[in-house]
């Protein structure tokens, strides 16, 4: 009762005060404060959850009358349904994909100020969220998640897709550079994302080296994003619908093993999730921080509850701040930037999830993922965290980006949806842990170049 409370009163301090809170963003002229959004996203949760239930009860139903002619109408309604849904997602992808990330690189401009600190941290999180790629792929792999059942279902989708032969190192590359570095209007074209990918992190490179120069182009960049999330928040009042339809349908049509497989996929992540977070960061932590992982964890135990509380590290920024600066001793000026840096940048959880997902999602298919796949999973995982803000419906869209960077049916995220919000609870925890964890690494090695700000 007492954590409920203090959590209670952490989220009184921070977003009552709606007309001076920092944290306030402004979408299509209405201000919306965090506070909002979140109980927006915990109703959207709330609704999937249900119709994820009811799609699953339907599905069993269906599966009783095969040969009837309900079953056959109801197929094809929920074919629709869900077509119409996945259409959607799919054609705001690549769009919200090159706004995202030209606004998420564009804003480490301010590194133009702190030098060496922005560079420590970008080098920070690169280092932390390829550390928990390779623990996800390499669970994924030492479980074997998913293998043994084949669902049909997908199988239109990979009917049309050409698993490439083994690739060596060498023409790997070669391939790689061959498909990405092309025309970006080619591939804004042919959904080519990872060559978007590409092309948007050099427009939010060139943004951040001109600087005030090209300002008007920031801005524009920033309100296309804004009108991104507004549509998807559009497109998302349709989700609980089409997770009905696409879950419905897949009971309906498959071997329900796939349930105990998707209970055992949940189990491997959560784990190596902890892992990650119990272990790989508070050795980082240890070595190249110089601080005992007892004290971090103590000092940061306020922020980890809420970020479990609420599944939003956005929403936990300001009482990550506050730990970070009067627990762990970090300084204001490098807190007030790697923190609120970190939120965008840093994922570990997410990526390792998405990483971990894409490989249970091909073996569920029968697809086994050449070395070359795998690593553009990897570097897709890792970039599709960058810039994406952190609620449920942009984590949707870079799962589809995921899924499909090596071929892989955007349908297939209706198996992942009915554990996502309790899988959530836990990455997001580990998001907020890395975030302060960086906090410290960078302040210890950056303490003597950054000024703290008059007063």
């Amino acid at each position: 009762m007492q954590v409920i409370n203090y959590i209670r009163g952490v989220r009184r301090l921070y977003f009552l005060d709606k007309k001076n809170s920092i944290f306030t963003h402004k979408i299509c002229h209405s201000d919306v404060t965090l506070k909002d959004k979140i109980t927006a996203d915990m109703s959207l949760n709330t609704q999937i959850l249900i119709a994820a239930i009811l799609g699953i009860a339907f599905g069993f139903l269906l599966s009783v009358f095969p040969q009837s002619g309900f079953f056959t109408s109801s197929l094809y309604g929920l074919g629709i349904i869900s077509s119409i849904f996945i259409g959607l997602l799919k054609m705001l992808l690549i769009p919200l994909i090159f706004s995202s990330i030209v606004v998420g690189v564009s804003n480490l401009q301010a590194g133009g100020q702190l030098g060496k600190v922005w560079k420590i941290t970008v080098a920070c999180c690169v280092t932390t969220t390829t550390l928990a790629l390779i623990l996800g792929i390499g669970c994924a792999h030492l479980f074997d998640v998913g293998k043994g059942v084949d669902i049909a279902l997908f199988q239109n989708d990979m009917n049309q897709y050409q698993t490439p032969d083994t690739l060596t190192p060498t023409s790997f590359f070669t391939n790689f550079i061959q498909n990405t570095l092309i025309n970006p209007f080619k591939a804004f074209a042919e959904g080519n994302v990872l060559a978007v990918v590409v092309f948007a992190l050099f427009i939010g490179v060139a943004l951040v080296h001109g600087g005030e120069r090209f300002k008007a182009v920031r801005q524009l960049a920033a309100q296309f994003f804004e009108i991104m999330m507004l549509m998807i928040s559009w497109v998302m009042k349709l989700a609980p619908l089409g997770i009905f339809a696409l879950l419905a349908k897949l009971i309906a049509t498959e071997d329900l093993s796939v349930l105990s497989r998707l209970a055992e996929f949940a189990v491997v992540v959560t784990g190596t999730t902890i892992f990650h977070g119990a272990v790989v960061l508070p050795l980082l932590l240890w070595i190249f921080g110089k601080m005992d992982p007892v004290t971090f964890f103590k000092g940061t135990r306020a922020a980890l509850i809420t970020a479990f509380a609420t599944s939003s590290s956005s929403a936990t920024m300001p009482l990550s701040m506050k730990c970070a600066q009067e627990n762990l001793k970090v300084s204001p000026a490098t807190a007030g930037f790697v923190i609120p840096l970190g939120t965008q940048l840093n994922m570990d959880g997410t990526a390792l999830y998405e990483a971990a997902a894409a490989l249970f999602v091909a073996n569920l298919i029968g697809l086994d993922l050449s070395l070359g796949q795998q690593l553009i999973v990897c570097l897709t995982a890792m970039i599709a965290s960058l810039g994406a803000p952190g609620i449920p419906s942009a984590g949707m869209v870079t799962m589809i980006m995921v899924l499909q960077s090596v071929g892989l049916p955007a349908e297939a995220i209706a198996i992942l949806l009915p554990i996502d919000r309790l899988l959530d609870t836990v990455r997001t925890v580990v998001n907020v842990q890395g975030d302060m964890m960086i906090s410290v690494v960078v302040d210890r090695h950056t303490r003597e170049t950054v000024t703290e700000p008059n007063s």
